[in-house]
């Protein structure tokens, strides 16, 4: 074979492999995300399989399937544990009060950075990144400390015992404080306001807006897109939170749901039926609230790369 007809020949294998790959790959794209959905969604299955039958038969086939099919561990979740409403309105007024003040207070924040010029705005701000960058575990101490005995015992001055912590160890507040304002939405925000273009300010200005007339008049309503999904993810992390609750509420009465589904089990066994009926509790609140906001959620990722031109 000539090296021009072995040219040729190489280049229709090139192009019979592309035309191949060009039939193959959407298949193969839908195979990957329907394999990748069903272990996703698999484990959330089970439970709410397990959840809906009885304690007796939780082990027997079919396992993927409820049968027989009953509601009675939900309604022992909801009758026999007494805190377990209190546990439900904890979280929830934990998680809405978070969610309100971090989204303001992360407004503010981002827009003071985006647009303010102050002396060591750059550095505060590097600071802030470097925060994102530290595990939790590691300020758990600190928090702790902060939040109840504080971090100096018995610090008195010309005869003033100045307290050096907040004292709100075993109270709900405790779960509010430390998390008012967080490094990730402060840089979100923060980068949301620097897309927006500056035009609309200046017309404010012009027409003798102050710097917290234009911040609440025409920021935060055209931030809406930002704010909801900084809200989500504020909701979410709140009421899926277990570490630090375990460490400052001491109170059963004073617990939130994912620490009080913990006496949901025995000392010498273990429910999982039960169990798994007050997990779906902890679920559903996250599910309903992605579903009715998704939309805001995935025009905020789209937004991420528009800049100002």
């Amino acid at each position: 074979m000539t090296p021009i007809a072995l040219k040729r020949s190489r280049a229709a294998t090139a192009d019979n492999l592309l035309a191949l790959w060009d039939q193959a790959k959407k298949p193969l794209f839908y195979a990957v995300l329907i394999i990748w959905t069903i272990i996703s969604i698999f484990p959330f299955w089970v439970s709410v399989v397990y959840s809906l039958k009885p304690v007796a038969n939780a082990y027997d086939p079919p396992y993927f399937w409820p049968v027989p099919f009953t509601l009675e561990n939900y309604r022992t979740v909801l009758t026999q544990f007494e805190l377990f409403p209190r546990w439900l309105l904890n979280s929830t007024m934990i998680s809405i009060t978070l969610t309100v003040i971090r989204t303001l207070f992360c407004a503010m924040g981002g827009y003071a950075f985006a647009r303010l010029r102050f002396p060591g705005r750059n550095l505060l701000f590097t600071l802030t990144l470097f925060s994102m960058m530290v595990p939790g575990q590691v300020l758990l101490i600190p928090k702790f400390l902060i939040i109840g005995p504080g971090v100096i015992r018995n610090l008195t001055i010309a005869g003033i015992e100045i307290p050096t912590g907040f004292g709100l160890l075993n109270n709900l507040g405790a779960l509010i404080l430390p998390g008012i304002v967080d490094a990730f939405g402060l840089f979100m925000m923060t980068q949301f306001y620097k897309s927006l273009p500056k035009e609309l300010e200046e017309a404010a200005f012009m027409d003798g807006a102050g710097r917290f007339g234009i911040f609440f008049r025409i920021v935060l309503p055209v931030s809406q897109t930002a704010l909801i999904t900084l809200a989500l993810f504020t909701f979410q992390g709140t009421w899926n939170e277990f570490m630090w609750p375990l460490i400052v509420l001491r109170s059963p009465e004073n617990f939130t749901l994912p620490i009080g589904l913990q006496w949901f089990k025995g000392e010498f066994y273990t429910l999982y039926s039960i169990v798994l009926a007050g997990s779906i509790f902890n679920s559903l609140p996250i599910i309903l609230i992605f579903f009715l906001f998704q939309r805001y959620f995935i025009r905020s990722v789209a937004m991420t790369g528009l800049k100002e031109a």
